[in-house]
């Protein structure tokens, strides 16, 4: 399927997804773990309501490096239409930027099955946009980079730290 210079190169696909970053992340638990004597209190944990303040970002690459962050806007849920005209667009004329100094003629688009990619506007968008979307198989998270690599990685750096605004 793949062929280092055939129709379907690895430089050829664009991979992307959402996840949502809270101004301040909990270290992982096994990090907060901790023998007690039976007398000892246990420390306090931060109630989630701390934690509640997030933020959802798109994030989309491809073998040179990031094509497009998007930060969804407060009180705004990621629907079909935000999904076509805020993000799409962006890694469309990104896209367009980088083929104009590679000589890349087809994208291959990887993105997961949430509602706002498997629906119609944005097949269509994609279609018309002469963009092809690889398959990708329900519930397999380990076949987005962003799932196994770059927001673990991300997540994992930020912890402890607090942000006050985006």
């Amino acid at each position: 399927m793949l062929e280092p210079h055939g129709p379907k190169r690895l430089s050829n696909i664009v991979t992307g997804d959402e996840t949502r970053f809270p101004f301040f992340i909990i270290p992982l638990k096994r990090l907060n773990r901790m023998w007690l004597d039976e007398q000892g209190d246990r420390p306090a944990m931060l109630g989630p309501g701390f934690q509640s303040r997030k933020r959802m970002f798109t994030v989309f690459f491809n073998y040179r490096g990031s094509l497009a962050v998007d930060i969804l806007p407060q009180d705004t849920t990621m629907t079909a239409t935000y999904y076509v005209q805020d993000v799409l667009s962006q890694v469309k004329s990104a896209t367009n930027e980088q083929r104009s100094k590679v000589s890349t003629s087809k994208t291959l688009f990887l993105h997961d099955n949430a509602g706002p990619h498997k629906a119609r506007a944005t097949t269509q968008s994609l279609r018309e946009l002469g963009i092809q979307v690889l398959p990708h198989p329900a519930f397999s998270h380990d076949l987005a980079p962003c799932n196994f690599w770059l927001f673990p990685n991300l997540k994992d750096k930020l912890a402890g730290r607090k942000f006050h605004c985006i």
